[in-house]
C-alpha cells in the first residue's frame, strides 16, 4: 500500500527472472515414464495475468508457466465449492455420479466412490511414487485412501492467524489483512520449500507429486510486502451491477453460511480492502508457485516432468452482487488450467471449453498408462498437442443438486432446479449482463446446451442444513 504500483511490479518481475529463464525446453525428453507435478490452488479465480481477469493481478510465475506450455483459457470446475470439486477432480467423476455437491463427506465416505480409485492411486498401482502436501483433497487422504500417498511432505494447511480481528468482525474465517510479518511463517511458503527440495533430488522411480496451496482462500492473510504491491485507495473494482440479480431465483440470492454478502461488505466500507487482500494473497501464492518451479528447473527432474496447475473453482469479489463461490456464473466456475513440460509447444492458448474432470484421463494418456474406463472426463491430449483442436463436449458445472451451468466456446447456459434459465453470449457479453434465455432466437442454442445437463443425477449424499436446503431450492427462502 506504501509502494507505487510500478515499483511493486518491478520487484516481482526481477524476482521471477531466474524461474522464467530456467524453465524446461519443449524439445527435452527424459528416460522412462514422465513424472507428474500437480499444483493445486484454492479459490483462485481468473484474476491471473495470463487470463486477463483483473488489470492489477501480479502473477509472473503462473504467467511464465503458461508461456511455456498450454494455457486453457476456457477451463471450468465441476462443482463450485471446495470438497466436491476436488472429489470430482481426483475421482474423474462428476457430482451427478458421486452425489457430493456441497461441503460434506470425505471421498472415502461416499458410497458411490467405494470402488473408484483416486488418480494418485491409479498411478501408484502402476509403479509411481506418490507424494503430496497441503490441501489436495479437501479432507486429505484418510481412511481407505491413506495408502494412496507414499510420502506426505507437509500436512499443514492455511497459516497463522492474528489474535485480533483485522478487517472483518463478522467472523474470523472471513477476516483479512497484512499478517504475519514474514513469508517463512506461512504454511504455503513452507510447503513450497518442501516441494522444491523434493524436486531438486533424483527419484528412484517416476513420481506423482501433488502440491496443494491454500491461499488465496479465506482468511486472506499474507505478509505486508504482498499488500504493499497494491494501492488500496486506487484499486480497480470489478463491476457489480444491481440489475444483474433481477432475474435470479430467490434461493440463489440467499446468504450462505458465514460468508458476508456483497451488501455487507459495501456497507462496511471494506470492498476495496477485500479486493486488495485477494490480489495480495494471489501474488503471494504465485511466489510459492515460483519457488516450486525453481526447484524443478534447477533439479535433475526438469526434462521428464509434466506440470499441471489448476484451481478448484473461482471466486466473486462483487461481480453479480456476490462474494465468494457457489454460483453458476463465469467468475465462480472459470479457473486457471495449465499443462507444461517436455513435448508441449510454448505459448499457445486453447479456447475450447474444458472441465477439471478432464485432468485425470489426460494424465493417464500422456503418461501412457492403461485407460481407466470409469472416468467421465475427456482427455485433453489432442488440445495439448494442437491448441486449435476442436472439442464437442462443453464444460458442465453444478451448484447444489439440480442446478447446472453448461459452458461452450461461446455460450453459458444455466438451468436451475426450479426451471429458471440464464443464457449469455460470451462473444459480446463476457460479463454476463444480458440474459438471452427468453429471446425467441435463443431456442436452438438453449436446446443444444440443455442436452448436456445430467438427466438422472445422483441426489446429494449428505443431509442438508436449513440454509443449505434453502440454497438448494428444497425449501423456500
Amino acid at each position: 500500500m506504501q509502494l507505487p504500483l510500478f515499483s511493486g511490479r518491478l520487484l516481482l518481475i526481477v524476482s521471477c527472472l531466474i524461474a522464467v529463464n530456467a524453465i524446461f525446453s519443449t524439445d527435452a525428453a527424459g528416460d522412462g515414464p514422465p513424472n507428474i507435478l500437480m499444483i493445486c490452488i484454492d479459490d483462485l479465480n481468473d484474476w491471473v495475468g495470463c487470463l486477463d481477469g483483473h488489470p492489477e493481478a501480479m502473477t509472473p510465475h503462473i504467467d511464465a508457466l503458461a508461456d511455456q506450455g498450454r494455457l486453457f483459457t476456457n477451463a471450468h470446475c465441476a462443482v463450485t465449492v471446495c470438497s466436491p470439486s476436488r472429489i470430482s477432480i481426483m475421482s474423474g467423476l462428476f457430482a451427478s455420479s458421486h452425489g457430493s455437491y456441497e461441503l460434506g463427506p470425505a471421498y472415502e465416505d461416499i458410497e458411490k466412490l467405494n470402488e473408484v480409485p483416486t488418480m494418485q492411486r491409479w498411478f501408484k498401482d502402476r509403479g509411481y511414487t506418490t507424494m503430496a502436501g497441503g490441501k489436495v483433497l479437501h479432507h486429505d487422504f484418510g481412511g481407505r485412501l491413506e495408502d494412496d500417498i507414499d510420502i506426505n511432505i507437509s500436512k499443514r494447511k492455511g497459516g497463522p492467524r492474528p489474535k485480533k480481528v483485522m478487517n472483518w468482525p463478522g467472523g474470523k474465517a472471513w477476516d483479512w489483512g497484512a499478517f504475519p510479518p514474514g513469508d517463512d511463517e506461512m504454511y504455503d511458503y513452507q510447503l513450497a520449500g518442501a516441494a522444491a527440495e523434493v524436486l531438486s533430488e533424483k527419484q528412484e522411480k517416476p513420481f506423482f507429486l501433488s502440491v496443494g496451496f491454500f491461499r488465496p482462500h479465506v482468511p486472506m492473510f499474507a505478509p505486508p510486502k504482498w499488500f504493499d504491491l497494491f494501492d488500496e485507495e486506487n484499486i480497480v473494482l470489478p463491476g457489480a451491477a444491481a440489475e444483474d440479480m433481477a432475474d435470479i431465483p430467490r434461493n440463489f440470492q440467499y446468504k450462505m453460511g458465514v460468508a458476508p454478502t456483497f451488501a455487507e461488505i459495501e456497507a462496511g466500507g471494506k470492498w476495496k480492502s477485500m479486493v486488495e487482500a485477494y490480489l495480495a494473497n494471489t501474488a503471494f501464492v504465485d511466489h510459492c508457485v515460483g519457488t516450486v518451479m525453481e526447484g524443478l528447473n534447477h533439479g535433475p527432474n526438469r526434462d521428464n516432468t509434466l506440470v499441471v496447475l489448476w484451481s478448484d473453482h473461482g471466486f466473486h469479489l462483487g461481480e453479480k452482487q456476490h462474494i465468494a463461490k457457489r454460483t453458476l456464473w463465469e467468475e465462480s466456475t472459470r479457473v486457471p488450467l495449465i499443462f507444461a513440460g517436455p513435448g508441449i509447444s510454448k505459448g499457445k492458448r486453447c479456447v475450447e471449453p474444458v472441465s477439471l474432470v478432464d485432468i485425470y484421463p489426460t494424465l493417464i494418456e500422456w503418461c501412457g498408462l492403461e485407460e481407466n474406463e470409469r472416468l467421465e472426463g475427456v482427455s485433453l491430449v489432442p488440445q495439448i498437442k494442437e491448441a486449435n483442436a476442436a472439442r464437442e463436449v462443453p464444460a458442465v458445472s453444478a451448484s447444489y443438486f439440480g442446478n447446472y451451468a453448461v459452458r461452450s466456446r461461446d455460450w453459458r447456459y444455466i438451468r436451475y432446479a426450479n426451471g429458471a434459465e440464464e443464457l449469455y453470449d460470451h462473444r459480446v457479453d463476457p460479463d454476463e449482463q444480458v440474459n438471452l434465455a427468453n429471446a425467441p432466437t435463443s431456442a436452438e442454442v438453449k436446446a443444444d446446451l440443455y442436452r448436456w445437463i445430467p438427466k438422472n443425477p445422483t441426489p446429494e449424499v449428505k443431509p442438508l442444513a436449513t440454509r443449505e436446503q434453502v440454497r438448494a431450492g428444497v425449501i423456500a427462502p
